[in-house]
């Protein structure tokens, strides 16, 4: 999606209520980032940025240099700003953050009124997807069933932390566009694990996420590795 495309509306949803602050900003991006809208290697301009958002430069650069600690957007000097692809060594932080929050808010967080449906809706979506061979449907599902995940704990420090989380695993995905057994084949193991929760099984279903992201890192990473070995032949 054109940067252009991916900016509509911003600046509307934004007067009303914000701020217009560097955090702000970053947290626009951010969330843009996380729902696919702008991909690895995005350049994003200053000028373009500024205007739909309605923020001043140094206020955009505030935001920039909070993207770049999270690894979500890279600084190109003499180039300007990019949308990050995450390495290797990101996967493995990326997953490192995943294994304790996410089977830790399946075990011990709240599961109010209307959450289960909800996650039974995430799933019914991403079967759709599957059927139809959508692959940015089954990424859009399993990014959502996994931030409903944490938002069991109840914690805003924890949905604010996994909001980064997969504004980095958007980018992973992205890497993947190509492997689209990488989503199918989680779509029914997300739909399994709901079945847990729905149980009462969270023990088990805290077990079976750990083995799942285990799962899930070792294939990001072997694919990872295979394409920097087809970049060096």
């Amino acid at each position: 999606m054109p940067m252009n495309a991916a900016l509509q509306g911003i600046a509307d949803n934004g007067h009303a209520t914000h701020a217009h602050t560097g955090a702000w900003v970053a947290a626009v991006l951010r969330a843009r980032i996380s729902a696919g809208q702008l991909p690895p290697g995005t350049k994003l301009s200053e000028q373009k940025l500024s205007e739909a958002l309605g923020v001043s430069r140094n206020t955009l650069r505030e935001a920039f240099t909070v993207l770049a600690g999270e690894s979500v957007v890279q600084r190109i000097p003499n180039r300007g700003v990019y949308v990050a692809a995450p390495g290797a060594e990101d996967v493995r932080e990326i997953y490192r953050v995943r294994r304790l929050i996410e089977p830790a808010a399946v075990l011990w967080g709240e599961i109010p009124d209307g959450t289960l449906d909800r996650l039974d809706t995430i799933i019914s979506h991403a079967r759709e997807a599957l059927a139809a061979g959508s692959i940015q449907g089954m990424a859009d599902a399993n990014q959502e069933l996994h931030k409903a995940l944490v938002s069991l704990s109840g914690s805003v420090s924890l949905d604010e932390l996994m909001e980064k989380v997969l504004a980095e695993m958007r980018l992973v995905f992205h890497a993947m566009a190509t492997t689209p057994d990488f989503h199918s084949h989680y779509v029914e193991r997300n739909a399994a694990l709901v079945a847990q929760i729905r149980s009462g099984q969270r023990e088990e279903a805290a077990a079976e996420l750990r083995r799942y992201l285990d799962a899930a890192e070792d294939e990001l990473l072997a694919h990872i590795g295979a394409a920097q070995s087809d970049r060096q032949r």
